[in-house]
């Protein structure tokens, strides 16, 4: 069963970096030709099966980011489908989503609550967050106080009692450390074993080796190669080598 759907899907962003007066945006407009948009994503279509765990590489500005984000619905395309069956957790940026005046405690149910689990649910799961997070009890400090790998630790931990069909990652696994990181692949393969979905864009090559079946590479917003992970991931570094 296909979960994730993308048909022909474009998404582009205007490159005027700044907020102009009417006056001289319409001065702007008359003396110059509209600059072209900036395309993060091209045509790009795409189905993911239940079970598959998917690898996004590229360089940075390839449109790794913007594919996660459409896929999760916090940007809509400009053109072009995009479905997603099942309940979706996504760890696009660190941090995302929690308050740094809230504690960790208050940002765990808030988050659990956000990705739809139950005042029940989040009383039920709360113990197993704090306990797979490993912060301890920090776990009722601002989140302010925490290091990065420890905002990871409470974000991951979260997204894992939530139990999601989809789970989006986006390049945040690199910022914990080792132990941690392979206590996230065991959870994640224990998820993809019960049908789950994994998409995981990353610049870390042997972190997405461990994770993905399949993968894409995207250049300039298009999808240049797709296929089974070890080759396009091989591929993909050949080329960066032949760019250095």
């Amino acid at each position: 069963m296909i979960a994730v759907r993308l048909d022909c899907v474009t998404k582009s962003y205007s490159r005027r970096p700044v907020r102009q007066f009417l006056r001289s945006f319409l001065w702007s407009r008359l003396k110059q030709a509209p600059q072209e948009p900036f395309y993060a994503l091209r045509e790009v279509s795409l189905a993911v099966h239940e079970g598959e765990s998917l690898g996004v590489v590229g360089v940075n500005g390839a449109g790794k980011s913007t594919l996660l984000s459409v896929i999760a619905g916090l940007c809509w395309p400009d053109r072009g489908q995009v479905e997603v069956q099942g309940k979706l957790a996504a760890l696009l940026e660190l941090g995302s989503g929690f308050h740094p005046d809230l504690t960790g405690a208050e940002n765990a149910r808030l988050n659990a609550a956000l990705l739809g689990l139950s005042r029940r649910e989040v009383r039920d799961k709360f113990d197993q967050i704090v306990e797979f997070s490993g912060i301890g009890e920090f776990i009722h400090e601002p989140l302010r106080k925490y290091s990065a790998g420890m905002t990871l630790r409470l974000a991951f931990a979260v997204a894992m009692a939530v139990e999601p069909d989809v789970l989006l990652i986006d390049e945040v696994l690199a910022v914990g450390d080792r132990a941690f990181q392979a206590k996230c692949v065991d959870r994640i393969v224990r998820l993809k074993q019960r049908g789950r979905i994994l998409i995981c864009a990353s610049h870390d090559m042997d972190v997405l080796r461990k994770l993905a079946t399949r993968a894409i590479w995207l250049e300039h917003g298009r999808i240049v190669q797709e296929g089974p992970a070890e080759a396009v991931i091989s591929a993909y570094e050949t080329a960066l080598n032949h760019r250095s």
